[in-house]
């Protein structure tokens, strides 16, 4: 089984960034956690804070991959076009937050990609994207 991973923007700063938040731990190192959990699972792992990287992403996976796990940070609030890629392709996406998105700042209610996703898993921490691995199996 194929799964990619797909974070958005500042996500490379985990570990870095409001701890308090988002931990302490950085993502490349929770990968690796993840990737032994999962020892038959065959992760690709993609980070950018570009929009258009994403979607191009979304695209490239999206008829190839079992499943694909989506953090688009601060795009996930705003990105119409981000949303209508997750329509658009075949693969199953699962919407992915570290934090509680409804428990901060009201503009993080809003998600144009829950509607087009398979699920939304929020406010686990890192365990989030291990929820999400889990159910794609």
């Amino acid at each position: 089984m194929k799964i990619c991973i797909i974070n958005g923007p500042n996500l490379n700063l985990l570990g870095k960034r409001e701890p308090e938040v988002y931990g302490s731990q950085t993502f490349e190192d929770y990968l690796e956690i993840l990737k032994s959990k999962f020892p038959n699972l065959k992760f690709t792992y993609f980070q950018s804070n570009i929009e258009g990287e994403l979607i191009d992403k979304i695209q490239e996976f999206g008829f190839s991959y079992d499943g694909i796990i989506l953090n688009a940070g601060a795009y996930t609030h705003t990105s119409i076009g981000i949303g209508d890629a997750i329509k658009a392709i075949t693969t199953p996406v699962v919407e992915v937050h570290i934090s509680n998105t409804f428990s901060r700042e009201s503009f993080r209610h809003q998600s144009y990609i829950s509607g087009n996703a398979k699920g939304v898993i929020l406010g686990f921490g890192m365990k989030s994207y291990e929820l999400a691995v889990l159910s794609f199996l």
